[in-house]
């Protein structure tokens, strides 16, 4: 599992990017990226959008950044109104602009040895080379245009992110608090993975209705934030036709939700009031309330460890063995993640060092079989540790 620290702001991203805005550094270099284009005169519309969606200082900053700049033609291809209504929505547009930019100064020479390439938004996009150069669905019409802050390459077409639970959750506007949850809790490059996830969403009202020191605490806890957000999550994509023929559902983060159909349908005390909101990993059900565990509290760092790999164990092995692996993998890398991420120097060292050698060979791993095992052979030797430390402290 790679670090999860995907911004979901200005600021976040030109922390992502490396780029706390310093104009002035970009300037002494030459006309900036957005000085550039605005120069060249064929892209006003997106000078336009860059503008609307607050990231011109982001993009004037020292980067350097790569830039797949759509041509006004471009974006006289969206469908009629689709322009328009990302102008109104300065977060949405942000995602589709953040999506046409790669952190790091790319040359075409170095495009062409691509096949993906990491966005600010934290979404990938895949390079062809077999005819010409294709970035997604846009022909790269023109390369290398210089800027004191990094390069641009000019493409054919606007290129839309995948709809994926982040962007899902973005794009309906009521889940900021979430979206800022996520973000905090360094699970955003997660929920962005393949899944599929089923997401039970508060809105922002949702955690509105928390006591503001509540809310305060968790934000401060990432180790009880990313329980109870893991706690909205269920692997699969599980959709209401799904949903109303279960009595409870287990989730990641490894404890139950009860849920109620007789009425409604209530996840525990919250109501779902709107169900099957699509994603491109999975699918989205919003709910009125914040789902609490019934116990956040990690206790012994040491002993949660055992607990929680424990459970992702008891949850990911009857997966992998029906044949979904990826679920079985995502379950072992959330799970290796919260431990390992978030409980800090309360962790023994030496289980923080083999979880850690797990996530790194799951990261190097080809698939999602590979993955799913590089994590299970660290759990297990990590749980072996821990016994032999609980027997020895025991036997004192």
């Amino acid at each position: 599992m790679r670090k999860h620290k995907i911004g979901l702001n200005v600021m976040a991203v030109m922390a992502v990017m490396g780029a706390i805005a310093r104009p002035a550094t970009a300037q002494a270099q030459g006309k900036s990226i957005v000085e550039t284009a605005a120069a060249a005169g064929s892209f006003k519309t997106l000078v336009q959008a860059v503008e609307a969606a607050g990231l011109t200082e982001t993009l004037s900053g020292p980067g350097p950044y790569t830039v797949f700049a759509p041509t006004d033609d471009a974006f006289s291809k969206l469908p009629p109104g689709a322009l328009e209504s990302l102008l109104k929505n300065p977060e949405a547009l942000k995602s589709v602009l953040l999506f046409h930019v790669v952190p790091g100064r790319v040359m075409a020479a170095d495009v062409v040895k691509l096949k993906t390439a990491k966005t600010a938004l934290g979404q990938t996009v895949q390079i062809d080379t077999s005819n010409g150069v294709h970035v997604e669905n846009a022909g790269v019409v023109k390369t290398d245009i210089a800027a004191g802050n990094g390069v641009i390459h000019v493409i054919d077409a606007v290129m839309l992110p995948k709809n994926d639970v982040i962007e899902a959750a973005r794009s309906a506007g009521s889940f900021r608090t979430l979206l800022a949850a996520i973000e905090a809790a360094g699970l955003t490059d997660t929920l962005r993975g393949d899944g599929p996830f089923t997401v039970f969403a508060p809105t922002d009202e949702a955690f509105a209705k928390l006591p503001k020191n509540t809310l305060d605490g968790l934000l401060k806890d990432k180790v009880k934030l990313a329980s109870v957000l893991t706690y909205h999550v269920v692997s699969g994509k599980v959709t209401a036709a799904d949903v109303v023929k279960l009595k409870e559902a287990r989730t990641v983060q490894g404890q139950s939700v009860m849920i109620d159909a007789s009425s409604g349908v209530k996840v525990n005390a919250s109501n779902v009031v709107n169900p099957d909101v699509p994603a491109t990993n999975g699918v989205i059900h919003v709910i009125d309330a914040v789902l609490l565990p019934p116990n956040v509290k990690l206790g012994d760092a040491n002993g949660e460890v055992g607990r929680s790999l424990r459970l992702a164990i008891e949850r990911g092995a009857p997966l992998f063995n029906s044949g979904n692996v990826e679920a079985c993998a995502a379950v072992y890398e959330v799970s290796a993640l919260t431990v390992l991420e978030l409980a800090g120097d309360e962790l023994d060292a030496g289980l923080r060092a083999r979880l850690a050698q797990g996530l790194r060979a799951a990261g190097q791993s080809h698939g999602a079989a590979d993955r799913a095992w590089a994590l299970r052979h660290a759990f297990d030797d990590v749980l072996a540790a821990e016994y032999e430390m609980t027997r020895m402290t025991s036997a004192r």
